[in-house]
C-alpha cells in the first residue's frame, strides 16, 4: 500500500519520535497571504523600518506563521484521522522567523488515554519547530482526540503528562537585540504600553468578521493541513467543514489588535482550548483579559499575560464559562499567552 491513510490510536506509543515532513521554506508572498485572511496589522510584522528601529534586523514573520507552518507540518503524522484538536500548553517562541528560512517539525509522544467509549483516545505531543541550521524557533504540547482503526485494540497503559499552567517569565525567551527604547506609538497606532494595563482588565475587541469558506480552505492549503475534518465534508455527521482552530486563532489575534495594538510579539503560549466547533458563517469576535504582568531584560520591553477569548452570537459579554464552569456553547477559543509590550 503506497498511500498513507494517517496514524490512529493504536500506533502511538510513549517515547516515540516522528520527524515530519516536508520542510517549508517561507517568504515573503507568505507574509502578504496571511495579512489578506486575517485583519493583521502590528507594526512590527509590517514594516522592516519599524523592525529594525526596536532592534530586529527586519521584520520577522508573524508569530502565529511560524506556530501554523510547524503545526501543519505534524498533521499527516499526529491529527489526519482527529476527531479534534483539544489544547495546548508549555508554547514558547524561541527565535524569530525571517523570510528565506525554511522550517520541519519533531515530535515526541508523552502521553497516551484510551477513551471509555473504546473508540477514540487522546495524544499528547511535544513539538518542535526547528530552522535550517536545527535552530529550535518553536516548542509547544498539544494534545488530540484520535480514532482507533481497530476498535479491539487493547487501550494502552493510560499516561497523563504533568504540564505547567503558566510559562514562567523567566523562562520566555526575548529575541536578541529587541529594544524598545525608541518605540513610535505613532507608527504602531495605539499609545496604550506596559504601564497602562491592569490586571483583571477585559478589553472588548468590538469588531467581527465572519467566517467564509474559501478563505478557511486557502488558510488551511497554506498551512498544508491536510486533517480530514478540514476538508471532507463527509468525515463528520453533520455534513459540515470544520474550521481549522488554527484559523480562528489568527482571526481573534487579528481582532486583538483594536486595544492591544502595542501588544506586538507572542512568546509564550500557556494553554489553549477550542472550546466549541466554529463552522462557515459563524462570526467571530473576541475580548481579552489582563491575567498578569512581568518585567524583562530587554531594555524598554514587558510582558503582558492575556486571555484571548472568541466567540460568536450570543454569548455573555466577557462571561466565557456557564455557573457549572463548563464553555458558554457560543465560545469559540480560550487561549492565555504572553505577549511583549513597551514599557
Amino acid at each position: 500500500m503506497k498511500t498513507n491513510p494517517g496514524r490512529f490510536f493504536e500506533d502511538y506509543a510513549i517515547g516515540q519520535v516522528i520527524e515530519h515532513a516536508v520542510p517549508r521554506t517561507v517568504s515573503g508572498g507568505e507574509r502578504a497571504l496571511y495579512h489578506a485572511l486575517y485583519p493583521a496589522r502590528h507594526a512590527l510584522y509590517s514594516s522592516d523600518e519599524f523592525a529594525e528601529n526596536c532592534g530586529l534586523e527586519k521584520s520577522p514573520m508573524d508569530d502565529l506563521i511560524a506556530f501554523h507552518v510547524v503545526f501543519g507540518k505534524t498533521v499527516p503524522d499526529i491529527s489526519l484521522n482527529a476527531v479534534a484538536n483539544l489544547g495546548y500548553a508549555e508554547g514558547r517562541w524561541l527565535k524569530p522567523v525571517y523570510p528565506g528560512d525554511t522550517l520541519r517539525s519533531v515530535s515526541e509522544v508523552i502521553g497516551l488515554k484510551q477513551n471509555s467509549n473504546g473508540k477514540s483516545g487522546v495524544v499528547y505531543v511535544r513539538t518542535r519547530g526547528l530552522n535550517q541550521w536545527d535552530e529550535p524557533v518553536l516548542e509547544y504540547v498539544r494534545w488530540v482526540m484520535v480514532r482507533k482503526r481497530d476498535l479491539d485494540a487493547p487501550a494502552p497503559e493510560t499516561v497523563i503528562p504533568e504540564l505547567t499552567k503558566v510559562v514562567a517569565p523567566e523562562k520566555l525567551v526575548i529575541p536578541e537585540g529587541l529594544d524598545f527604547l525608541k518605540y513610535n506609538f505613532t507608527l504602531a497606532g495605539e499609545p496604550h504600553r506596559f504601564g497602562d494595563y491592569e490586571i483583571g482588565e477585559k478589553i472588548d475587541h468590538v469588531d467581527g468578521v465572519t467566517i467564509e469558506e474559501a478563505e478557511h480552505m486557502m488558510a488551511t492549503r497554506l498551512w498544508q493541513n491536510t486533517a480530514k475534518v478540514h476538508f471532507d465534508a463527509t468525515n463528520r455527521e453533520d455534513g459540515k467543514r470544520l474550521i481549522y482552530g488554527g484559523h480562528v486563532i489568527s482571526m481573534a489575534r487579528a481582532l486583538s489588535f483594536n486595544g492591544l495594538a502595542n501588544a506586538q510579539m507572542i512568546v509564550g503560549l500557556n494553554g489553549g482550548a477550542h472550546a466549541n466547533p466554529c463552522f462557515t458563517g459563524d462570526t467571530v469576535r473576541a475580548y481579552t483579559e489582563v491575567l498578569d504582568k512581568a518585567e524583562t531584560d530587554a531594555p524598554g520591553v514587558g510582558a503582558l499575560r492575556l486571555r484571548l477569548v472568541a466567540y460568536k452570537h450570543g454569548a455573555p459579554e466577557f462571561a466565557y464559562k456557564t455557573e457549572e464552569g463548563k464553555y458558554h456553547p457560543d465560545v469559540l477559543l480560550d487561549l492565555d499567552y504572553w505577549a511583549l509590550a513597551p514599557v
